[in-house]
């Protein structure tokens, strides 16, 4: 693959790589993927990270520009689309 590719993740041609996991990371997996489902798992995992890290930056830039989020507010939020209390979310 031209290192002047662009993918987005998720798209592309695959590569192989060698990854290194700890034996009962692996062995968790295995159990819930089988053998040769591996590969698939790891890669939505990644792309799973990759949204999340995308997402924790999106976070930090809009904190920038408008400062923390109320605590308060959050919970509030978090209750009105869980159906559950505000303070049950006040702890999380």
């Amino acid at each position: 693959m031209a290192d002047d590719d662009d993918f987005p993740p998720g798209a592309g041609p695959t590569n192989g790589i060698s990854v290194t996991l700890t034996a009962g990371t692996l062995q968790a997996i295995r159990e819930r993927v089988g053998k040769r489902g591996v590969s698939a798992y790891l890669e939505k995992a990644a792309q799973r990270q990759i949204e999340r890290d995308n997402l924790d930056e999106l976070i930090a830039d809009f904190e920038t520009v408008h400062g923390p989020a109320d605590p308060e507010a959050v919970a509030a939020k978090r209750a009105r689309l869980t159906g559950s209390t505000a303070d049950a979310g006040a702890a999380a």
